[in-house]
């Protein structure tokens, strides 16, 4: 009896976690992250409890339904490559069932709605705008058709930093919208790196991500550029309003992540490019925090 209540137990434990792995919660709670350090970049009155709550919730739960809306729409295509062919929808531990549309709209409807009913209709676009790029824009129109694909679909990121900073201010200051450009610049190094550690996985499945087309020397040069520019521009909002404590955190993950860019450049290999990508997740989360502190303590 024990026994049979242990397995039963383990299986259940085991299919939450493949129902939770669809909605890809560790990118929801990052696209959350730069939502709120939109908000607390943004001048303007202070928001009520709830309303943080409301915001973080919205964006949270929109990109989860993006995501499980790419892993129902590419569940034929996640065959094809070793790093998704294990994902829920392809293993057959769940029923790709059309219930799961449902659940998906609704997530999304839900979160733009008390958005738009308890802060502002120009956050609640945004906040409907972050999940539709990167479930139809990025996903269904440009994934398998041009390798600019993570370029468009990267506005994903910068509209989670614009819905939070329209929380407290819909006239959006330059301060915000300078952040949401560091994140469109910040997506492409940072995928392109991964896509150049997986590349036969892109090319085995038909996928015209970018060391696919061009190779990945040239690949990894391109990713050297677009790091470099992203650094740049990663600067500028210490001329609008941003302190030294956003310096030292946009410099120092700055600098680390154009110094493993740079060796992958010179050596493309699986373990420079994971290097390089692993590299963008830190330059990212030190001038998040760097920007958060900066504001928290000005």
């Amino acid at each position: 009896m024990r026994s049979t209540f242990t397995h039963v137990n383990v299986s259940l434990t085991h299919q939450v976690r493949n129902v939770l792995g669809v909605f890809k919660l560790r990118i929801g709670a990052m696209i959350m992250i730069t939502a709120l350090v939109g908000l607390l970049v943004t001048p303007g009155d202070p928001l009520t409890v709830i309303q943080w709550l409301v915001i973080a919730i919205a964006v949270f739960l929109s990109s989860a339904s993006a995501g499980a809306f790419n892993q129902y729409y590419e569940y034929e295509n996640d065959r094809l490559m070793a790093r998704t062919q294990n994902r829920a929808f392809v293993s057959g531990a769940l029923s790709r069932s059309p219930l799961w549309l449902w659940v998906i709209a609704s997530l999304l409807a839900g979160s733009v709605f008390t958005t738009w009913a308890v802060i502002n209709a120009i956050s609640a676009l945004f906040v409907f705008l972050g999940a539709f790029f990167y479930a139809v824009v990025y996903t269904v129109w440009l994934k398998r058709r041009t390798w600019v694909n993570i370029i468009i679909g990267g506005l994903a990121g910068s509209f989670a930093v614009l819905a939070g900073a329209a929380a407290v201010d819909p006239h959006l200051g330059p301060l915000p919208l300078l952040l949401a450009l560091v994140l469109f610049l910040w997506t492409p190094p940072h995928f392109w790196s991964l896509a150049i550690a997986n590349q036969a996985d892109y090319a085995a499945a038909g996928v015209p991500m970018l060391p696919v087309v061009v190779g990945p020397k040239r690949a990894s040069q391109v990713v050297l550029i677009s790091t470099i520019a992203l650094v740049l521009s990663s600067l500028l909002p210490i001329w609008f309003g941003a302190g030294l404590i956003y310096l030292i955190g946009a410099s120092m993950g700055g600098g680390y992540f154009i110094y493993k860019a740079w060796r992958l450049a010179n050596s493309p290999s699986r373990a420079t490019a994971l290097g390089s990508f692993f590299a963008s997740l830190i330059q990212l989360s030190l001038l998040l925090a760097g920007a958060s502190l900066d504001s928290i303590l000005r």
